[in-house]
């Protein structure tokens, strides 16, 4: 583990030199929120921000990907799609990278999905510490406020400097070639440790059980009323998952030419919130209601995606709880009442 430090002043002199060669996407202001957008000048970067709209996991899992193109005219062609830009992403939290780990077990584990691992392997990852959590997140809780293993370059605000922690080649190369960095001392490493200690207790919302012991209240908890009063408020409008950095679920579609001598298959975002959604070609939907879709989607973020990739699909970034038109999304009131309701019997 090898640590640096450098200055802002020549932190900013140094995304001058990445945006000037690579394709470089960081966090800019645009009121009223904060999103990941491709920069053209290191002026356009805002480290020091509470939450983006939509997470960085957009750049590895588009709202829409091209699959494949064809050609009807005669003989059926094919040409594949795969393939990706090289960049750099700065200013991932990490909660974020939390869920970026999550895709990863999706995505490159038994079946490898080649869109999302081309893309994987050509985009740099430059995070930052998240000292100043905004009012909705609760990953001190989810055990997600600190990153894991997974990150090129990790940042930690020190003042007037940047700390950085060096986690692969790939950023071992990032600072030769771009950081005018110098090695940090143990005082600064130390620094840090503080300065992640004292966010701690910045965050305003938290979960009443450990995350560990989810799973074992939605065991208890599948016939709650609970479902019921906020299924009849749901709106099924999706926002909740549109903005959920863990979201995974997708549908394929196909388009043609007007001269329908060519066209394209891609995929695009989908949601379980959506009534659709669990609809079949017999007309049988198996979730109908919004109590149904509502309850699916905790269920899948609190144990389902657990059971499968070893991984609780829910970060505490409380994106969804800012989405929700009717206040109706939060997992943190969900989860502890039904641990409230399972000690009550």
């Amino acid at each position: 583990m090898e640590f640096l430090k450098i200055s802002k002043a020549q932190f900013q002199l140094s995304v001058g030199r990445m945006i000037d060669e690579n394709f470089v996407y960081g966090v800019k202001a645009k009121s009223p929120s904060y999103e990941f957008d491709r920069l053209f000048t290191a002026d356009e970067l805002c480290l020091n921000y509470n939450i983006t709209l939509l997470s960085p996991n957009k750049y590895f899992l588009p709202p829409r990907t091209p699959l494949m193109g064809f050609k009807l005219d005669g003989k059926i062609s094919v040409d594949s799609m795969v393939g990706a830009q090289p960049g750099i992403i700065i200013g991932i939290h990490p909660y974020d990278l939390h869920a970026l780990k999550l895709l990863d077990a999706v995505f490159l584990g038994n079946l490898k999905d080649a869109y999302y691992q081309a893309r994987r392997q050509v985009i740099a990852i430059i995070g930052i510490d998240c000292l100043q959590p905004w009012q909705y997140s609760f990953a001190a809780s989810m055990g997600t406020a600190f990153p894991p293993a997974g990150f090129d370059l990790w940042l930690t605000d020190t003042g007037d400097k940047y700390l950085i922690e060096v986690g692969s080649e790939k950023g071992e190369e990032l600072c030769r070639k771009y950081l005018d960095a110098s090695e940090a001392g143990e005082i600064e490493v130390k620094q840090r440790e503080k300065l992640r200690e004292e966010s701690l207790s910045r965050y305003k919302l938290s979960l009443d059980i450990s995350p560990q012991l989810i799973p074992e209240v939605l065991n208890s908890g599948w016939n709650s009323s609970m479902w019921e009063e906020l299924g009849e408020k749901c709106f099924s409008c999706g926002s909740c998952t549109m903005v959920c950095p863990t979201c995974v679920c997708f549908d394929v579609r196909d388009t043609t030419e007007l001269n329908r001598l060519s066209g394209e298959r891609y995929r695009i975002w989908d949601s379980c919130m959506f009534d659709a959604f669990a609809t079949i070609a017999s007309g049988e939907n198996f979730r109908p209601t919004g109590t149904d879709r509502l309850r699916h989607r905790l269920y899948r973020k609190g144990k389902y995606m657990l059971q499968r990739w070893g991984r609780l699909g829910c970060v505490g970034c409380g994106r969804c709880i800012h989405a929700c038109l009717v206040d109706i999304a939060s997992p943190v009131y969900a989860y502890n009442r039904l641990a409230r309701e399972a000690r009550t019997g």
